[in-house]
């Protein structure tokens, strides 16, 4: 076979670009400055890193889907996956509230006309750094997305909504949000529209703020409308294309998401490798026990198979091949492994792993919702057997 056709069957390359190796270190730099000193702080007063989306967003390493054409660095979606898991790494709280505005903005990148994107992407986005939330999940449709209660009916040349979103990250200090309703009910999933709605619109409110087990540092929230209006120039993509496009965001937001997980679990890895050598019992460091030193080689492990797994999600978001199996893989391994991880640290630190002044305690609070936004583990398991056993 002669090199011409060898060339033509490599795969993607697992050596980063100078670019790409650029970019990690320039977000590791970031998080060794700016997360990592006040994540301790944050996570116990539940405080939003608002000062610290704006140095990164400055940075170029927040909104770094915004298309170069409306002002912003056009990133891919593997490049948004080194970033994340840099975030992921300093805390996971931090990060979520900082890549929230790539997932509401994505409906807009799928779907969203040039004059959407140029004013809500270009405009309130990228010149204002206007925060952005992501609007689907209610008190009784989690996981069941097209079983969503939100109302849209048309009235003249507008859309009224009324109903709740529950469970929604940066909702106090979004200036809009991108908010799925059902514009005809008894059309089922095919009755879901998407509908850019401004936070100053009457009748829209926000409801007290979730205190939770972890992740404190983002912001999570209801949404209450009531009677309210949205211009049909608001939709993204077309009327009954609701659904759809959520679940097209899915393909794009979960290997960022799986990202933060790795972040999580390299965390986890790093820690427990530098107490198990620091920490001696009967006369050894206790990584030389087997008992705890094939605990961090199975976190090891875990992680690299979970990082591989995200850079193949998404790099196949990137070649444009939409395969909503590879993304669930990445996923639900990540996640399940960085609950793992987090878990297996504390067991290394032993009883100092259950105290807040060790970095490991808070890393097994944030780490459980990995397993329930974006799609829980269960969830992500029902599409893969649904992928494995379509057509047979």
């Amino acid at each position: 076979m002669n090199e011409v056709a060898l060339e033509s069957l490599a795969g993607p390359q697992f050596k980063l670009s100078e670019e790409q190796d650029m970019l990690v270190r320039m977000a590791r730099d970031f998080v060794a400055d700016n997360v990592i000193p006040v994540a301790a702080e944050f996570d116990e007063k539940a405080i939003f890193p608002e000062e610290i989306f704006h140095k990164a967003r400055e940075l170029g390493i927040v909104n770094m889907l915004i298309p170069e054409a409306y002002g912003g660095v056009g990133a891919s979606c593997f490049e948004e996956a080194l970033v994340s898991e840099e975030l992921g790494y300093g805390c996971t709280g931090i990060s979520t509230s900082l890549g929230v505005n790539s997932l509401a903005m994505l409906p807009i990148l799928i779907a969203g006309s040039d004059e959407q994107k140029a004013y809500w992407l270009g405009e309130r986005a990228g010149e204002q750094g206007q925060f952005c939330s992501y609007g689907v999940t209610e008190a009784n449709a989690g996981s069941n997305v097209a079983g969503i209660q939100t109302r849209a009916d048309k009235k003249g040349a507008a859309y009224i909504i009324n109903g709740s979103k529950t469970f929604i990250t940066n909702a106090s200090y979004a200036h809009f949000y991108t908010i799925f309703a059902k514009t005809d009910p008894a059309a089922g999933h095919r009755g879901m529209t998407c509908f850019l709605v401004d936070r100053d619109s009457p009748g829209l409110s926000v409801g007290k703020k979730f205190d939770k087990l972890g992740q404190r540092a983002s912001d999570t929230s209801e949404i209450v409308f009531e009677n309210v209006e949205a211009p049909e120039e608001n939709i993204v993509g077309e009327v009954g294309q609701g659904f759809y496009i959520a679940m097209k965001v899915f393909d794009f937001s979960r290997p960022g998401v799986a990202a933060a997980a790795c972040g999580l679990q390299r965390r986890a890895l790093e820690e427990s490798v530098k107490y198990a050598r620091e920490r001696e019992a009967f006369g050894l460091p206790i990584y030389q026990h087997q008992a705890v030193g094939h605990k961090i080689a199975d976190m090891a492990i875990n992680y690299e198979a979970s990082r591989l797994l995200t850079w193949q999600a998404a790099w196949q978001v990137d070649e444009g091949v939409f395969n909503p199996r590879i993304p669930a893989y990445a996923k639900a391994f990540a996640a399940d492994m960085a609950t793992k991880a987090a878990v297996d640290a504390v067991q290394v630190f032993g009883g100092y792993g259950y105290m807040k002044e060790y970095p490991v305690e808070k890393l097994l609070r944030d780490v459980k919702i990995f397993q329930i936004y974006e799609g829980t583990s269960e969830i992500q398991r029902n599409i893969i057997v649904r992928e494995l056993f379509r057509g047979r």
